[in-house]
């Protein structure tokens, strides 16, 4: 998938350009592939690295990239071809906003595709925070940044999974503004090595540490524990602290237990944490964990 990604970057309409591949020690054909790119374009670059996750690639090209904007791109995605003149365009007509977005199509792993935009990619929001805390509300390849904003954000976390969503928080926090094209930008490729949902001790590691961030972008931007977002992640916050503690997580367990009640406002006194904690104290992290996945797995 790889080539048909860089081909959409090179296709865009908009110069100049350059594009920055990190292969992060790849054990399939990705290093050949990649460096016959580079030795057929060249706008393209290369950079080999041993595998230390996405976080640590991500920083990589940010530590080499020149433009005045910034476009992420996964290897399995796609840009259309007018996204940089449209996002540009935008962006050079709105010098208080940091970021522009547009539609990201969903293209399903049978070849079809949804005719609505993914996620809230359909909507205007002028703010990437509060909404960015509630959930991640579009796609890699949707926004289009100024390299100002992402100077200022500074380096990756070296994560693996949510390092994404992190950084997004991380920038939300800064109280960019956004602009927005109502037309299609990038195109999302399902596929089952992109699909979400793994509870692996790694992985749940990861979520832990993103999380505890995101956490603390939202308290920097000033979010209050009675707004409805702010409520809801500390419910993300509690489900993570006992996934965390089924898997034996224990220290990261308790550390989102207390985050996760901090931010719950005015429920942070309920029936329910009040006999999670005391539960969990009395019988372990661990032991919390596996019976409340029990018991989740059973009202499912």
């Amino acid at each position: 998938m790889l080539p048909e990604a860089v081909v959409s970057v090179l296709q865009q309409t908009y110069r100049p350009i350059e594009v920055v591949i990190v292969d992060d020690g790849s054990t399939d054909e990705t290093t050949v592939v990649a460096d016959a790119l580079a030795r057929d374009h060249a706008e393209i670059r290369v950079i080999h690295q041993q595998n230390r996750g996405v976080g640590a690639a991500r920083e990589a090209g940010r530590a080499v990239a020149r433009g005045e904007f910034i476009q992420h791109l996964d290897s399995d995605d796609l840009l259309e071809a007018r996204k940089f003149e449209l996002q540009v365009e935008s962006l050079r007509a709105h010098l208080d906003c940091d970021a522009c977005y547009g539609w990201t199509r969903m293209r399903f792993r049978d070849g079809t595709s949804a005719r609505a935009p993914s996620k809230r990619t359909g909507e205007r929001i002028d703010t990437m925070f509060p909404a960015m805390l509630q959930a991640r509300w579009w796609e890699t390849g949707t926004p289009l940044y100024r390299s100002s904003v992402i100077k200022r954000a500074g380096a990756w976390l070296p994560l693996r999974s949510e390092e994404d969503w992190e950084y997004d928080c991380r920038i939300a926090a800064l109280g960019v503004r956004l602009q927005y094209v109502e037309a299609w930008v990038s195109e999302y490729r399902q596929h089952q090595g992109n699909i979400s949902g793994r509870t692996d001790t790694p992985t749940l590691r990861d979520r832990s540490v993103a999380h505890a961030a995101i956490l603390e972008h939202a308290r920097h931007a000033g979010i209050a524990d009675d707004a409805p977002e702010m409520r809801h992640f500390a419910r993300e916050l509690f489900l993570l602290a006992r996934q965390c503690g089924a898997a034996g997580l224990v220290d990261d367990s308790a550390r989102l237990f207390t985050l996760a009640r901090n931010a719950s406002g005015r429920d942070s006194g309920r029936l329910q944490f009040g006999l999670y904690g005391s539960l969990a104290r009395l019988l372990g992290w661990e032991t919390m964990g596996r019976v409340s996945a029990l018991v989740d797995k059973l009202r499912a």
